[in-house]
């Protein structure tokens, strides 16, 4: 049977289901998602990230001796710090009154000396109190098979699939075939690994825990144990330095987050224990082995003992066939709620994932790639957060060492926002609520860092953040000077309200949006030179630019993306007032406020300008594209409502170049689709799937993808994997600018395609289907009653409205359909 035949029957079925094709577990008539490798990794970015939304689990598939990597979200050394920095807020006048006067580089010098955080602030390193998160540990297994270590290999395959969060590994040793299973359990809250032979072959194997250092493995009561503590910081005396080089000598080395880690095997296969040495189990003679590890902190769960002794005993008592089934609809109640299609080369589908990247990168026509790489995001998603657990960091929360890049902290200039672009729209809201309780937690934090550096009210954070509550400036103004992070983070908030409708969340976290606004109340200064309020001192994130007296600064008086957020708080928080019907006075002034604000301008070479004086970028390919803030994710600019904005909105992208960083590109793709620019945001999407590792080649030098899918900051950086499956939805569906828009950014290379279950704000599920680039069907569900309004198509198109079933007919003004529904109706568009 053809692929066209497959798609056609596919569609004929989709249709007269109502788009809306699955099964109890929800993969019926679905194609299978999963990718594959023919040998074992050879680098971590080879290996397969599993996670529950708390604990993780990278196998490498090794024959002989397998690894095994353990990550646990909250595994973070450092601890609360004092950054109270005295000199900071006697310094400000005259920061300001510098950069008033056009000696940025000279204000810039003076914030290094007097306006950083105090104590040893954000330092990278996992001996500073900032702190860094960390590995686990590493599961070591080494196995031995009846037809020796060196009998040959064959039919080896590694598979993840994301349709079930499961990992194997299979091979032929000799004459035998082996399998293994892995997955971290969604419904148990432990990691899960099977080792079996085929025909009840027997096998030994030895598995033990280490970690890089602050560990202790010992026996008990027959299973392994895991036990330390992390490092607290070395704790320094901020104000008083001396010793080498001027930095003060340690005062002491505290105990930090405590942790442990039990590992119990099961026999269901037979065999026998035997105890070879303190840090490892050995087991001879089986055929079958169930493997369990339970993981946990005290950052959340004081009695670490006491929950990972439980968590391991409750699912012991499970049968392995009971944890998978449970584990797996688990897993599905958040996967299975979303699909994309877009077309198939059954051919390519079929090679191993690197081997699949390679070609993808000298021949584009993979579709299903690309559908792949949504889902994937998704996958990573699902799996590094859960409601009361924490918000993905850098690296989700897979991370294979105690000097993890960037301390695996969580970047407010756009990382960590960008982990969340994808909640949303992609189906998975109450995975928005970690990042919103994590933004909460930083407001008794914020509130001292206003009062502290800015004699201010409210609350601000800048661009670092950690799970120790870190709100001040960065010890290096040029970036650590960005104080709109708290803004962009209240902009979650709201989104959340957008998409849910539910007025009892708003009413929780609008304190949190009002503090953040009454910060700036306070904070925002005049401009003496064009009367305008500005964010003084602040930065463009990342970016420098150059004076007019040659001279290179990062730190000016206002920029564009800070007025652009701004916008956005005083407005959102406006709304809210609104809604909620409170405040009233202060939304006034929250108003009077946003008037005083420069706008977004078009400088003279026709691209918006970064910052508020016409400066010269230093870097004009830079990696961050602030000033297009309001592009995306806000939507201050639109062809629809600024048509001149967005034209300059594309001239800038023109002139910053699509080559960046993974993440870059990724933010690249939903400028694009914000601009109907469907092809150019396929282009993207199929540079950041450029394999940054070719053959034995790492072309670490430019953005990408790993084998194993991650995004190649590089290194790796789990921001762009999820800003590239937002985009991707942006290309499909768009709702920000008041109504629901099919397929905005189409590229002809999903020239036929279907979705379903994405979201839409004001509380709806939708799904699609297209052919030969045209809208044949689509599908609104009513999640939250409301008026909801669509853009329609073509004047001479013919249309068909239902709603439950029975055909209606629907107001169209100006291009928009508007209906009314109620909680449950559903909304059937068929062109004809």
């Amino acid at each position: 049977m053809t692929n066209k035949i497959k798609w056609a029957l596919f569609s004929a079925v989709w249709l007269l289901l109502g788009c809306n094709c699955l099964n109890e577990q929800g993969m019926t008539m679905r194609n299978r998602m999963a990718y594959h490798f023919d040998e074992p990794a050879k680098i971590w970015e080879e290996t397969f990230p599993l996670g529950n939304g708390r604990i993780g689990l990278m196998p490498d598939g090794g024959i002989d001796e397998e690894n095994y990597v353990l990550n646990e979200i909250s595994m973070w050394s450092g601890s609360k710090q004092n950054t109270d920095n005295p000199n900071a807020l006697k310094s400000l006048p005259k920061i300001r009154e510098l950069l008033f006067d056009g000696r940025n580089d000279e204000a810039q010098q003076l914030m290094y000396e007097t306006f950083v955080c105090g104590g040893e602030g954000s330092r990278q390193g996992y001996r500073q109190p900032y702190g860094s998160y960390q590995i686990f540990g590493n599961l070591k297994l080494n196995c031995f098979y009846e037809d020796g270590q060196d009998a040959a290999i064959t039919d080896y395959k590694r598979e993840l699939s994301l349709d079930d969060a499961i990992a194997t590994v299979s091979f032929k040793k000799g004459k035998h075939t082996y399998m293994r299973e892995a997955f971290t359990s969604f419904s148990s809250d432990v990691a899960v690994i099977r080792l079996t032979a085929e025909d009840e072959n027997l096998f030994d194997f030895r598995i033990g825990m280490n970690r890089p250092e602050r560990y202790t493995v010992v026996h008990d009561r027959g299973d392994l144990r895991m036990y330390g503590r992390m490092y607290e910081g070395d704790v320094y005396d901020p104000w008083k330095r001396g010793g080498k080089d001027g930095v003060a000598e340690i005062v002491k080395e505290g105990n930090g987050m405590r942790y442990g880690a039990r590992m119990r095997i099961l026999l269901p296969g037979g065999g026998r224990f035997a105890v070879v040495g303190d840090t490892a189990l050995t087991v001879e003679k089986t055929s079958e082995a169930i493997i369990l590890i339970g993981m946990a902190t005290d950052y959340f769960e004081k009695d670490v003992d006491g929950r990972i002794d439980s968590l391991v005993a409750a699912a012991g008592k499970k049968g392995y066939d009971t944890l998978k089934k449970e584990h797996i609809e688990t897993y599905r109640n958040l996967y299975a709620r979303t699909h994309v299609d877009f077309g198939h080369v059954d051919e390519k589908e079929s090679l191993p994932i690197n081997k699949r990247l390679e070609l993808f990168h000298r021949d584009r026509n993979d579709p299903s790639l690309q559908a792949l790489y949504f889902q994937f995001g998704r996958y990573l998603l699902i799996s590094s957060t859960r409601h009361g657990s924490l918000p993905p960091n850098l690296q989700g929360l897979w991370c294979n060492t105690v000097n993890t890049p960037w301390n695996g902290d969580y970047h407010m200039n756009i990382n960590a926002q960008m982990n969340l672009w994808p909640a949303e729209v992609c189906n998975l809201s109450e995975l928005h609520l970690p990042l919103i309780e994590w933004t909460k937690r930083q407001v008794p934090s914020g509130r001292r860092t206003a009062r502290v550096f800015y004699n201010a009210r409210g609350w601000v954070t800048h661009i670092l953040g950690n799970v120790w509550e870190f709100t001040a400036p960065g010890e290096h103004p040029s970036w650590g000077a960005t104080n709109t992070s708290a803004a962009w983070m209240c902009a979650h908030l709201y989104n959340h309200y957008l998409y849910t409708k539910d007025t009892a969340y708003l009413a929780d976290v609008y304190p949190v949006m009002k503090e953040a606004a009454l910060f700036f109340t306070d904070m925002l200064v005049e401009d003496p030179r064009n009367r305008f309020l500005v964010t003084a001192p602040t930065t463009s994130p990342e970016n420098a630019f150059v004076m007019p007296n040659g001279r290179k600064a990062s730190v000016c008086a206002g920029s564009t993306m800070d007025n652009q957020i701004l916008r956005e708080l005083f407005g959102n928080t406006i709304e809210a007032a609104n809604i909620l019907g409170t405040d009233e006075n202060f939304a006034g002034i929250l108003a009077e406020k946003c008037a005083r604000l420069m706008p977004t301008t078009i400088g003279k070479d026709g691209r918006i300008m970064e910052w508020l004086e016409p400066f010269e970028e230093v870097e004009p390919h830079h990696r961050h594209v602030s000033h297009l803030y309001g592009l995306y994710p806000a939507h201050e600019i639109s062809f629809e409502k600024t048509p001149a904005l967005a034209e300059a909105a594309r001239k800038t992208l023109e002139a910053r170049g699509d080559e960046s960083t993974g993440w870059s590109m990724a933010w690249k793709v939903n400028f694009r689709a914000r601009l109907h620019d469907g092809e150019h945001a396929w282009k993207l999407l199929n540079d950041l799937l450029t394999p940054s590792i070719r053959g034995d080649v790492n072309y670490s030098h430019g953005g990408g993808t790993y084998p194993n899918l991650f995004c190649a900051h590089p290194p790796f950086q789990i921001d762009g994997n999820f800003g590239g499956c937002a985009g991707i939805a942006e290309m499909l569906l768009q709702s920000h600018n008041g109504y629901i828009e099919f397929l905005p950014a189409l590229p002809a290379a999903w020239n036929t395609g279907r979705f379903d279950g994405l979201r839409v704000q004001g509380g709806g599920e939708v799904a699609a289907i297209w052919a030969d680039g045209n809208l044949q069907r689509a599908k609104l569900k009513a999640l939250k009653g409301g008026t909801f309004r669509i853009k329609m198509w073509p004047d001479d198109a013919t249309l068909t409205v239902t709603i439950n079933g029975k055909q209606v007919s629907c107001p169209v003004q100006s291009g928009i359909l508007e209906a009314s529904l109620n909680t449950g109706d559903e909304l059937i568009l068929l062109m004809k």
